[in-house]
């Protein structure tokens, strides 16, 4: 099987810089809305009382939870990776790159294998998307734990140029899992 074409290794860097940031806001708004918030008001005939060892989240509704700010630009998110997965080359972050950036820029040195970052976005998905399921069940903290989790491989990634999920794709078809196909005997 012959590898795909090759792909400017500044796009997905590029890209992980807008997600860097969509991500943190994410996860800054996860931090101070409803996912993390304690106290829950219980009205009696007495009067309002507070208990700050209730968590809020659990005692929402699921309308209240699906228009919390950090769920929809996680929604958002979400559906931006899976387009980097299904057709990474028309989405916006690419498009982007090689309508405004890379003209602008010296020809890459050298090109790479399009397969691992678009399995890192796969893994980008895959971590916000269990964040989604969880912040509509109910649980406390898991939407910012999983946009910080997903900033912190984007931010390396753009930073430092280190793929979390590339470098997992990589182990996993050095074990036989991922891109090769099975020799016959």
């Amino acid at each position: 099987m012959t590898a795909p074409a090759g792909i400017d290794p500044r796009g997905p860097r590029f890209a992980a810089w807008i997600t860097s940031v969509l991500l943190l806001v994410a996860t800054v708004l996860g931090m101070v809305g409803i996912s993390t918030h304690r106290g829950q008001l219980w009205f009696e005939p007495g009067g309002v009382i507070v208990d700050p060892n209730t968590w809020t989240l659990p005692t929402t509704t699921v309308w209240l939870r699906l228009f919390d700010p950090a769920f929809l630009l996680t929604l958002l998110i979400a559906l931006l990776f899976l387009w980097g997965v299904l057709s990474s080359r028309t989405q916006p972050w690419s498009v982007l790159f090689r309508t405004l950036v890379r003209p602008r820029l010296a020809p890459p040195s050298e090109l790479e294998d399009p397969r691992p970052p678009r399995f890192a976005q796969g893994v980008g998905l895959f971590v916000v998307t269990v964040g989604l399921i969880l912040h509509l069940a109910g649980v406390p903290w898991a939407l910012p734990i999983a946009t910080g989790m997903a900033f912190i491989a984007a931010f390396l990634n753009a930073a430092f140029g280190l793929c979390l999920g590339c470098q997992l794709y990589l182990l996993l078809q050095r074990a036989g899992v991922l891109g090769r196909t099975p020799r016959l005997p």
